[in-house]
Order: C-alpha cells, then sequence, then structure tokens
C-alpha cells in the first residue's frame, strides 16, 4: 500500500492527493501502531506542530548562552507574572540537560500521561491567576528526577519536536520556552521550527565579565537571526541587607551598561540576588505570584511590561495587515469586524480599550467600532 492515500474525496478526483489523517495529537514515537503504520508520517507530524503553532499568540524564547544565571527562574516567573496580569500561559521547558520547570511550578515526580490529544501538561493553579499555567517538561517523562540526559543531536532535535507539537497546549496567550544555555542543536532546532510565527527573545545574564562575553554570543545570534530581542534581565544585580535594608552589588555593572548600549539592546530588569526568591523557587511558588507587592516582583515587571507590549504590537500590526489584504478582495463576508471584536474578547480587560483604540488608529476609525468589508474597500 502507498503511504499517500484517498480521502473519499479523492475517489471522485483520483488527481486531488490528500494524505489521509491518523486523528492522534501526539507524534508517531509515541504510538504503539508506529511499525505497522502505513500512513505519511512527515505530514501527520507537520500538521501537529502547525496546529498547536496556530492555538498560541506570542512565544518568548528566555536564553542565556551561559549557564548558571538564573534563566528558569526568569522563565518562571514571567510566566507567573503574565499569567497575574490574566493571560492564558504555558511553560516550555526546552532545557534537555536540567529540566527544572518541575520544580519550579511544584510538579518534582509528576509525570504525564498520553491520550488520543497528545501529552498533557501539568497545569498549575494558584490564587491570583485566572488561567492555570500550564506546564511541559522532559522531567515528567523520566522515571527519576537525577537520571542523566546522555542524547546525541538527532534525539534533541526530535524532543524539541515533540515538546511543541506532541504537548497538548490548547489555546494560549504567551508561550514561554525555558531555552537551554548555549547556541547549540536546540536553540537552532526551535529557532526554524518557530520561523514566521510571532517570537521574540529574552536574555538573562548576571554582571560578571565572562557572563557578558557569552550573552553577547546569543544577542549576535538574534541580530543574525531577525529574531526580535526585547531587551535583557540582569538576574544578581544586587543586594539588599537583612539587617539594615542597604543595597549592594556583588558585581560591577558598569561594563555590562556600557556592552549593551553597544549592540543596541535594552536592559529591561534587574532582578536583585535574593534568599526569598530561591527559596520560593525551591518551594515551587513563583514569587510574583506569592509576594506580588514586593521587591522581586515588582523587578520583573518590566520585563512582563515588555512581552505584553511587543505582543499587542504584533497583534495590531497582524490585524492591519489582514485588513490591507481584505480590502483587496470586495467579495470577502462582511464579519470582519466581527471577528476582530471576537479577536480582543481573548485579551484582558485592561488592554483591551487601549489596544482597540490603537487598532482604530490604524483603520481611520479613531477607537470606535472597526468598518465592515465594504467600508475598509472603499
Amino acid at each position: 500500500m502507498s503511504v499517500t492515500h484517498f480521502s473519499p474525496r479523492d475517489a471522485r478526483d483520483p488527481l486531488a492527493l490528500a494524505p489521509e489523517e491518523c486523528g492522534r495529537g501526539h507524534a508517531c514515537q509515541f504510538c504503539p501502531q508506529e511499525e505497522t503504520c502505513r500512513l505519511e508520517k512527515g505530514h501527520h507530524e507537520k500538521r501537529l506542530i502547525e496546529s498547536r503553532l496556530a492555538g498560541i499568540g506570542q512565544i518568548i524564547m528566555v536564553m542565556a548562552n551561559k549557564g548558571g544565571v538564573g534563566k528558569s527562574t526568569v522563565s518562571a516567573n514571567l510566566a507567573a507574572g503574565l499569567a497575574a496580569r490574566g493571560y492564558r500561559v504555558g511553560v516550555a521547558d526546552a532545557d534537555i540537560h536540567g529540566p527544572n520547570q518541575s520544580r519550579f511550578f511544584g510538579c518534582v515526580g509528576e509525570r504525564v500521561r498520553i491520550d488520543k490529544r497528545g501529552l498533557g501538561p501539568r497545569a498549575f493553579r494558584t490564587e491570583g491567576i485566572d488561567h492555570p499555567i500550564q506546564v511541559g517538561s522532559l522531567a515528567f517523562m523520566m522515571e527519576r528526577d537525577d537520571t542523566p540526559i546522555v542524547w546525541r543531536d538527532a534525539y534533541k532535535h526530535d524532543f524539541m519536536h515533540h515538546l511543541i507539537g506532541s504537548f497538548d497546549w490548547g489555546p494560549l496567550d504567551f508561550l514561554v520556552i525555558d531555552m537551554p544555555p548555549g547556541t547549540g542543536n536546540e536553540l537552532i532546532t526551535l529557532a526554524d521550527l518557530l520561523e514566521g510565527h510571532d517570537v521574540a527573545a529574552l536574555l538573562a545574564t548576571t554582571p560578571q565579565e565572562v557572563a557578558l562575553m557569552d550573552s553577547l554570543k546569543a544577542v549576535r545570534f538574534c541580530q543574525e537571526r531577525q529574531l526580535p530581542l526585547l531587551g535583557v534581565v540582569e538576574n544578581m544585580a544586587g543586594v539588599t541587607c537583612p539587617h539594615c535594608g542597604g543595597e549592594f552589588h556583588l558585581f560591577p555593572r558598569a561594563h555590562l551598561a556600557e556592552a549593551l548600549a553597544e549592540v543596541g539592546v535594552e536592559s529591561l530588569a534587574q532582578i536583585p540576588l535574593s534568599p526569598a526568591l530561591a527559596s520560593g523557587s525551591d518551594a515551587g511558588r513563583p514569587i510574583v505570584l506569592d509576594d506580588p507587592q514586593g521587591l522581586e516582583a515588582r523587578a520583573f515587571l518590566p520585563a512582563v511590561e515588555a512581552c505584553i507590549a511587543h505582543a499587542s504590537e504584533a497583534f495590531a500590526a497582524a490585524a492591519a495587515d489582514s485588513l490591507q489584504a481584505l480590502s483587496q478582495h470586495p467579495s470577502m463576508p462582511d464579519e470582519l469586524s466581527g471577528e476582530l471584536e471576537a479577536a480582543l474578547a481573548s485579551v484582558p480587560d485592561d488592554q483591551r480599550d487601549a489596544l482597540r483604540t490603537e487598532l482604530g488608529a490604524l483603520l481611520g476609525t479613531g477607537g470606535g467600532p472597526f468598518p465592515d468589508n465594504d467600508d475598509a474597500s472603499r
């Protein structure tokens, strides 16, 4: 039997080839019928990833070319900060050799089950968020948390596809990807996989000279790949004395500010070296949710705001592009205004009016009702 099958429609038109769908929401490697399946596996893997990405709004890749700078801490608290603003958020743990997001969200020892829809992420629920944070990690598929991952690049490549395609993320406003250190196979694979979608990067670093040297390599990667870099989150940027309340820096910062200015990258946030931040991470409670008015939560706020602003700009630009394209086709249906309002309905209340005004300015309506298709074509 050929790997290309025919649907009933194909039986009527032999020239209309369409690979048959199996309807499973996970990659072929997880399927008990893989050895005997005669369907087109390449088509299934591609369709699976496309269907997952279609339900995801903005993707934020949290990068750190050097290990040990707090990238996972930044990823977890960034996701928690976005969830606290009412957004639907997922965290994809792409750090194969150190999948720590299970600990940051209190899911250590939990395992995922596979069903027809795919791998089910673990849902983190707590007071202060409207939607649970969906967490996907290799840690949920390991027998023991201390098992080392000894994989060649081919296996790493496959897991990056599983992380995006096999996990049943559902509709998300933001997917935060906790990247491994370095600019190796995992980063290249994900950059290729996500090309053409709304993706931006956030760089985590510490002020040390050696960390800065490695961080600038990640900046260069983003520039060469034309990947929008929102800015830098400086971790361990200072210490507050628990006795006198005085602040001081463990590492000199002047060289970091100078280097970032030279490459045109903004420093978004400066996160203190904090016992409360460390203990919250170990306990599986992101500090931006546990103590939203605390020093650490307020330090993360500019990074959260930068992600929201970038996503809003991308949404407005995409809407304007769609309207321009639709205006060239007067025969299009007249549900354009309704579709825009439906899209805006998924935006949190405190952002919706500002985004509607921005779209109205782009469309020439002054923030009022959106034009129908006849108006847009005039």
